[in-house]
């Protein structure tokens, strides 16, 4: 018998199906479960470590998709503290963005969210904890998000590389539980004294000789700025957090990789067979190999030609005529010449300030997410951004939801990012596209920064 409907009927059935289609997809969402687990973090000679992790691992479980798909997964709180999850350089719907109190509520313990988007930009991000993220972030709750490109590079294999630092009391092997110490609030953020990539101390990988490899580094520590360079690698830089460059950069001397950026390289392995290539970190006046190739035979027997650029991601050009001007001062921290700002709706004197945990300032105000935003922007507009670093440390100021352009001292633009690196004393313009509607957080990478007044939002309707 064939079932004939009208089109009223058809309309109400096609809707079921769809809601049902919506609760199946609901259902179906993987879980990713951030829980405290114990790990072999440090060498076989010391004890385990208890992290928070997602899925109990740190870095958590890469999640690899395709351009253009969808990601769901479903965060299950298994943490005895409130916690959400960003996932750092998407442009993503407002609603995942993942910021509690300004985009979704905190998600309690034992309980669960649904975050569910498209991703439509190919590159390298990752995925962290947004509610006390000087804390969760520094005990592991981190994880690499890749989204690759439709058509296959001419590689012959890649590397996704997560770069970490722990602050780890060496008695107990345990994470020193000095999570907001005036010290880290005020000074450079904390810093650790044990250096891991992918969760490994001193971590290997074999590769034959004239190998091509992409690498993807992603910098998850709370405050570090990695100084590398290659050694047994000639390398280019194709891609900045995640977007592509209009032309690779051959990697000549050091370059860095501040707390939350990322680096996409291509690099051919050059070191003879038996030897190895190195990416080695340099620190204060040591340097030391923070992954090793080691060359355990030949490959081709001749190089490549040099690599052409990656497929570029479509983004809105800004347009610096008419572009509407603002202005992001920061200041404060330790010896340096602030002596107050405006904290809950009055001027605090910087000892009022430092009594309740807040070192730092944005345009005179302790900055927040219950505080009036930085800027009201119509959708589309463009924005020119210039932000002085009027203190004497480094801040990685990072904006959600959408990339900008830094600005060169000749006006022109240069490549898309979403984090940016000032050093002490440093001004820099941006400039971007209000293309996404919502509240966007913009405030510094150093999550104990960010936690003491370097925090602000805009926003796009």
């Amino acid at each position: 018998m064939t079932l004939k409907l009208n089109r009223r009927q058809f309309i109400a059935t096609g809707t079921a199906f769809a809601a049902l289609g919506a609760r199946s997809a609901a259902a179906a969402s993987p879980e990713l479960n951030a829980r405290v687990a114990d790990i072999q973090l440090l060498p076989e000679n010391y004890g385990s470590t208890r992290i928070w992790g997602f899925e109990g691992m740190a870095p958590g479980p890469e999640i690899r998709v395709v351009q253009g798909a969808r990601v769901q997964r479903r965060l299950v709180n298994g943490l005895p503290d409130v916690t959400s999850t960003h996932w750092h350089g998407i442009r993503i719907d407002n609603s995942m963005d993942g910021v509690a109190g300004l985009t979704q509520e905190a998600i309690a313990p034992g309980t669960s969210f649904d975050y569910d988007f498209i991703v439509p930009d190919a590159g390298t991000y990752w995925y962290h904890a947004h509610n006390r993220s000087f804390e969760q972030v520094a005990r592991g709750l981190h994880g690499a998000l890749i989204v690759e490109e439709p058509d296959p590079l001419d590689i012959d294999h890649e590397e996704v590389l997560v770069l970490d630092d722990w602050l780890i009391d060496p008695d107990t092997a345990q994470i020193a539980e000095t999570f907001g110490a005036m010290h880290d609030l005020s000074h450079a953020g904390r810093l650790g004294n044990y250096i891991t990539t992918n969760g490994k101390y001193n971590l290997s990988k074999p590769v034959n000789r004239h190998e091509r490899l992409r690498l993807r580094l992603i910098n998850a520590s709370n405050a570090r700025i990695f100084q590398l360079a290659l050694d047994g690698l000639e390398g280019w830089i194709v891609a900045l957090d995640g977007m592509p460059l209009a032309q690779p950069r051959e990697v000549e001397g050091t370059f860095l990789l501040a707390p939350a950026q990322r680096i996409d390289l291509i690099v051919d392995v050059t070191s003879e067979t038996g030897g190895a290539g190195h990416i080695v970190q340099f620190d204060r006046n040591e340097s030391f190999s923070q992954v090793a190739f080691e060359v355990t035979g030949d490959g081709a027997k001749s190089r490549r030609a040099a690599p052409g650029p990656l497929p570029p991601n479509n983004h809105a050009m800004p347009q610096l005529a008419g572009a509407r001007d603002l202005s992001l001062l920061m200041e404060g921290g330790a010896m340096g010449g602030m002596r107050g700002a405006m904290m809950g709706g009055r001027m605090s004197s910087m000892r009022e300030m430092m009594q309740s945990g807040n070192f730092w300032a944005f345009n005179g105000s302790v900055g927040g997410l219950d505080g009036a935003p930085l800027a009201s922007l119509s959708h589309g507009e463009t924005v020119r951004l210039k932000i002085t670093n009027d203190t004497v440390f480094p801040h990685a100021m990072h904006l959600h939801g959408m990339h900008f352009h830094e600005i060169s001292p000749d006006g022109s633009l240069g490549p898309l990012r979403d984090t940016t690196l000032l050093e002490r004393g440093e001004v820099r313009d941006i400039a971007f596209v209000a293309d996404n509607p919502g509240k966007w957080l913009l405030h510094c990478h150093m999550l104990s920064h960010a936690a003491a007044g370097m925090m602000t939002w805009i926003e796009v309707a």
